[in-house]
């Protein structure tokens, strides 16, 4: 099973930087573990949900999974999370976050999320894109296979 390790830090190569320190964590970045929530299709799902738009519009939008690190190693890999993804979440009420609990998990997007843990993931991502907002940093992914 992948392991998305979400992250924070200042700019891209800070951000690919992290593959020669050995991953986020040894790299001492604020981190958040989300096991099976890819950073490509299961975050363009939250910030359709979150921020009201298709699918398809997020999956576009600058910044939605980008891949910074080489496409010619097999893992681990680094990617973007968009910036329009981190206000949303920054600006997300209680309620805001229980409608896209429900809503991402009702899309099917991934095997076995239910409401519930729906929720408790985006209360983590929430948690990580407001101490990075307030740091004045990006978020990240870090994605082994």
């Amino acid at each position: 099973m992948p392991d998305a390790d979400y992250f924070s830090a200042a700019d891209d190569e800070s951000a690919v930087a992290v593959i020669e320190a050995g991953g986020p964590v040894r790299a001492g970045l604020d981190v958040i573990f989300l096991k099976d929530i890819d950073p490509v299709d299961a975050i363009a799902q939250v910030e359709a949900v979150m921020s009201g738009c298709s699918y398809a519009e997020a999956s576009r939008r600058p910044r939605v999974g980008q891949l910074l690190s080489s496409e010619d190693v097999d893992s681990p890999f680094v990617l973007t999370v968009s910036d329009t993804l981190c206000d949303v979440l920054v600006s997300a009420s209680g309620d805001d976050l229980a409608a896209a609990a429900a809503a991402w998990s009702a899309a099917g997007g991934v095997v076995g999320l239910d409401a519930a843990t729906a929720a408790v993931v985006l209360e983590a991502l929430v948690g990580l894109a407001r101490r990075a907002s307030a740091a004045d940093l990006r978020l990240y992914c870090w994605w082994t296979l």
